[in-house]
């Protein structure tokens, strides 16, 4: 750890990199970091059989390897992006990578199921380190008139990367065995070290008071609660005792969480803030957006599979054109909000969106395949991509500089809560969609084949060959029941994006987002040189 030279006290804004190649450098570390983290969200779920095998291990153990890993990580980004604002962010990234690294590692190595949650749980650990560091070195090392330029190319990683991070992991997973998925985020972690060690500069918060011991913790337990619920609701049923006793404990310590923070002279997350429409609208476009986009995913998987018949590889493969068109859309967003403005390009980002989602519920059918859908997907792709990036600075640009830890951990714990909610409210609609069409179509099936096959189309043509000479046509109604839900899961998206396009434009932030986040008085900050 560098140790701040306290012969002199500068001032946050002093932290300014004007070195074009240091810049450039320290962009490039903090993505690579950033790519880490996102590829492992998704990376574990090409290779869901391959770990049930290798371990004996049931659906629901798999799932939470899968899912302790963004519990953990989205549950420890506000303390831990604070804490980072107090003892040094270069400090804090290369511990959050070593831990990162060492996690992955172990994972990779790991000889029994509870190796491997353990492994993921330090992981998520070390990725809520590591992941509001990043874009908190961008937003206090580069000059305003570069900060937006910087922030979409963050913007584009974080959209993106989890794409390309999946057809990484799927390559790896294909051409070796699932342990092989730990590789990549180890790659990536060195690479990381080795730049920020020689690039990234420190810089920390001098705060004359005591850290927020109560609402770090009441914050930890209110999102672990809330989102456990909209991992397990879907899974286990909404009523049922432990996802209601779940929404209890979430709600109640989010409410407690809210009460705590309003009484603070030096608040973990200043809740007032809020009715700053920069910050409002920013969070709710990056909930919104990142829900359709998890929800997609939920939808587009089972069709490239079972109604396409694809490979999980090409599946992935498939999805790569979005994801280029959003990192394109992410990197142009600064110079389209620097002439238009932030609130008319987030709107128009938005509203391509929907209209992708609505293109894809029209020329969705079971015979027109991937041409039929991939309009609606560049189209998707590319308005995520222009409404992610202004909303993403919104966010940090209402937060002071010397807060920039804290203004990111909230990015990503809205991106993490909405990747939770649209992946139960969009796979809700399309399971519900599903078995009301395919209730009238089983009248001819063997009752258990059909009971087997209402709960969902890989459970469908899995069974079929019980079916006898009914087997064609039941994996054919899977397919159009599929198609059938699919369709009211791109409709109810078209309603969020509707309802978030209406605001934007009521209450988004104003013709420009403000370069420099506003100033508060008092914390000073040790810059210094890494």
């Amino acid at each position: 750890m560098s140790a701040p030279d306290n012969s002199r006290s500068v001032s946050v804004a002093d932290a300014t990199i004007h070195d074009p190649r240091q810049r450039r450098a320290i962009l490039i570390a903090v993505c690579v970091a950033l790519m880490a983290v996102i590829a492992s969200v998704s990376g574990l779920n090409v290779a869901q059989p391959q770990v049930a095998v290798a371990f004996d291990a049931s659906q629901s153990t798999v799932l939470w390897m899968i899912n302790l890993y963004t519990l953990s990580l989205a549950a420890l980004l506000l303390p831990l992006g604070s804490l980072g604002d107090r003892w040094g962010r270069k400090p804090m990234l290369l511990a959050g990578l070593a831990l990162f690294g060492v996690a992955n590692a172990a994972a990779g190595l790991a000889i029994s199921s509870e190796m491997l949650l353990a492994a993921r749980l330090l992981a998520g650990v070390g990725a809520a380190m590591i992941m509001p560091v990043t874009l908190a070195v961008i937003t206090s090392t580069f000059p305003d008139e570069q900060r937006s330029k910087a922030i979409g190319v963050w913007s584009a990683v974080a959209g993106g990367g989890g794409i390309l991070g999946m057809y990484l992991s799927a390559v790896l997973v294909d051409w070796g065995n699932w342990r092989w998925l730990f590789v990549l985020p180890v790659v990536l972690v060195v690479a990381a070290a080795a730049m920020a060690l020689r690039t990234v500069p420190n810089s920390r918060e001098q705060s004359q008071h005591r850290f927020d011991m109560v609402g770090s913790l009441t914050s930890v337990i209110a999102v672990v609660a809330l989102i456990y619920v909209l991992h397990e609701g879907p899974v286990h049923g909404w009523t049922a005792p432990l996802t209601v006793a779940g929404l209890l404990v979430g709600v109640v310590t989010a409410i407690g969480f809210v009460a705590w923070e309003l009484r603070q002279v030096a608040p973990l997350l200043d809740v007032r803030l809020f009715r700053d429409r920069r910050l409002a609208a920013g969070s709710l476009a990056l909930l919104a957006l990142f829900g359709v986009l998890a929800g997609i995913f939920v939808v587009l998987f089972p069709y490239f599979q079972a109604v396409l018949g694809w490979s999980g590889l090409r599946s992935t493969l498939a999805l790569m054109p979005m994801a280029v068109m959003m990192m394109l859309a992410s990197g142009l967003a600064p110079r389209v909000a620097a002439r238009a403005g932030a609130r008319a390009t987030m709107a128009a980002g938005i509203l391509l969106g929907g209209a992708g989602l609505a293109l894809m519920a029209i020329l969705v059918s079971v015979d027109g395949g991937y041409p039929a859908i991939l309009p609606g997907m560049l189209a998707m792709g590319i308005g995520l991509g222009l409404a992610q990036t202004p909303s993403t600075e919104a966010i940090t640009s209402a937060l002071p500089r010397e807060r920039q830890g804290v203004a990111s951990a909230l990015n990503d714990v809205t991106r993490e809560f909405g990747t939770a909610l649209g992946v139960a409210l969009l796979g809700a609609v399309l399971t519900a969609g599903y078995r009301n069409a395919i209730n009238g179509r089983l009248d001819t099936i063997p009752t258990d084949t059909a009971d087997t096959a209402r709960e969902g189309i890989a459970n469908a043509i899995d069974t079929a060959d019980t079916a006898g000479t009914q087997a064609p046509a039941l994996i054919r109604a899977a397919q159009e029941s599929f198609v059938y839900g699919w369709q009211h899961a791109m409709w109810a998206g078209v309603a969020v994006m509707a309802i978030l396009f209406v605001y934007v434009l009521a209450r988004g932030p104003q013709r420009t987002v403000a370069t420099t986040p506003a100033t508060v008085s008092k914390p000073t900050s040790d810059t210094v040189a890494g």
